[in-house]
């Protein structure tokens, strides 16, 4: 993890002066580890998919899946679809930082088509279904969502091909493919 600060030099409300760091940007992962993490092969019981079973929570349903990786890592994995548009989904890979037990990292994010999206560092907008991946670029951004770059993709056409299309990218072991619904 890299971390950027600078040093300020204040005076507290006593006249004792304090030095502090003003964090400018917090790097969790480098564009390195991120492509390590999603490569790092993932241990699930035989049959998992079969076993997912969407809950339904307010206007959409929803699935997690824990996930312990071959290096130690936990992952989990994100399964959304809206009740009403079904088009409107995402296939989530996280990551569990170590450092704070309780927060994930989006590695991948695979999206129907719900909103336009921005990439806002290129400027360029698009209306399909399309993969999010973690950079570092981003992290360093403004908008400091690690996620927040995506790319168009034509892999998929629906919630179950983009979980196929997650699975095939992220090192899950091979396994038939199987409707979702």
């Amino acid at each position: 993890m890299e971390t950027f600060s600078q040093l300020y030099f204040l005076l507290n409300f006593r006249g004792f002066l304090v030095v502090t760091t003003k964090i400018k940007m917090d790097i969790k992962y480098t564009d390195k580890e991120i492509d390590q993490l999603i490569k790092e092969r993932k241990s699930v019981p035989e049959g998992w998919r079969e076993q997912i079973k969407l809950s339904r929570k307010g206007g959409h349903r929803e699935y997690d899946l824990d996930i312990q990786g071959e290096y130690g890592n936990m992952f989990r994995l994100k399964l959304r679809q809206s009740v009403e548009r079904t088009l409107n989904f995402s296939a989530i890979l996280a990551v569990l930082r170590r450092q704070k037990s309780n927060e994930f990292f989006r590695l991948l994010r695979y999206n129907g088509i719900h909103a336009p999206h921005t990439n806002p560092i290129e400027g360029n907008s698009f209306d399909a279904y399309h993969i999010h991946r973690a950079t570092e670029r981003y992290q360093k951004s403004e908008n400091k969502k690690e996620d927040k770059y995506a790319e168009v993709t034509t892999r998929y056409g629906d919630f179950s091909g983009a979980l196929d299309c997650l699975i095939e990218d992220a090192g899950f072991p091979s396994e038939p493919q199987l409707s979702l619904l």
